[in-house]
């Protein structure tokens, strides 16, 4: 990236035919298979940057759940989020949502809202430190639904699933998330879902790979990627049932590595429908 890395769109990856033919294997928009489809933010390809999208970009709305004053639980799995730097920027991922959840991001997304839902501000409700049981080098997506069922059922520290609550799940360093086949530094850098209709989670992989970070600093890539997933998961909770585009996927997706910083945090553009572009 030869300029500003956050204030300028450098070198990010549109939805190109090789992309696509990557995630639609494991991204089938729900009226088709809800169980399926499960978004990603893809890696960082510099060389990709020229590509325009497969179609003009348009968010449609299928009439699914939007998450209206979203409650972010964020999860640290793995005994590397007592060390440092790790835990350095365990704590400035928990400060980086306090901020975000009542920032302007919140605020443009207000133009999804639809007759009975409004998307508002949220709030970071807690977190944890899982230790126990420890990841392993590589874990499934189906690990991590089972992890988060049981942890759910069995510790009170966790909140109960609600229409607002999401759960942020946060990898350590060295673990390989698998998901549809797919593997994160190789295929994707994150992805959100639903364990049903009823617990929405994210998954974020620790991003120690060129193609996660796309040449910027961890914390950087980290913040980036998640407010993909958040604002995904907001207005297209049960993927593939809220805003969505066959064409180029959600509001994330077609806007994936154009960032901005907002504050102190770098954080990703996001489609708009109003504006005909990523803002």
């Amino acid at each position: 990236m030869a300029r500003n890395q956050f204030d300028t769109q450098c070198a990010y990856l549109p939805k190109s035919e090789m992309l696509m033919n990557i995630e639609n294997r494991s991204r089938k928009p729900s009226h088709h298979s809800p169980n399926d489809a499960i978004r990603i933010v893809p890696l960082h390809k510099p060389e990709a940057q020229a590509l325009a999208p497969v179609s003009p970009p348009k968010l449609i709305y299928r009439n699914g759940p939007l998450i209206k004053s979203v409650e972010v639980f964020t999860i640290f799995w793995g005994s590397n989020w007592h060390q440092e730097p790790s835990a350095g920027i365990l704590a400035q991922m928990n400060q980086f949502f306090d901020f975000v959840l009542t920032s302007s991001l919140m605020d443009q997304l207000s133009e999804y809202n639809v007759a009975g839902q409004s998307i508002g501000h949220g709030k970071r409700t807690g977190s944890i430190t899982l230790t126990t049981p420890a990841p392993s080098a590589s874990v499934t997506d189906q690990a991590i639904q089972q992890l988060l069922q049981q942890e759910i059922s069995s510790n009170a520290a966790l909140p109960q699933p609600s229409p607002n609550t999401l759960y942020f799940l946060f990898a350590p360093p060295g673990t390989t998330v698998v998901q549809g086949g797919s593997s994160s530094c190789q295929q994707f850098c994150g992805y959100h879902d639903a364990i049903g209709s009823g617990i929405f989670y994210a998954v974020m992989p620790f991003p120690d790979c060129p193609g996660c970070l796309g040449g910027v600093a961890q914390l950087d890539a980290l913040t980036s990627t998640s407010s993909h997933e958040l604002c995904e998961a907001i207005t297209d909770p049960i993927p593939g049932q809220g805003w969505y585009d066959d064409a180029n996927g959600e509001i994330g997706d077609i806007c994936a590595w154009k960032s901005k910083k907002l504050g102190e945090f770098a954080v990703q553009l996001e489609w708009s429908n109003h504006a005909n572009k990523c803002i």
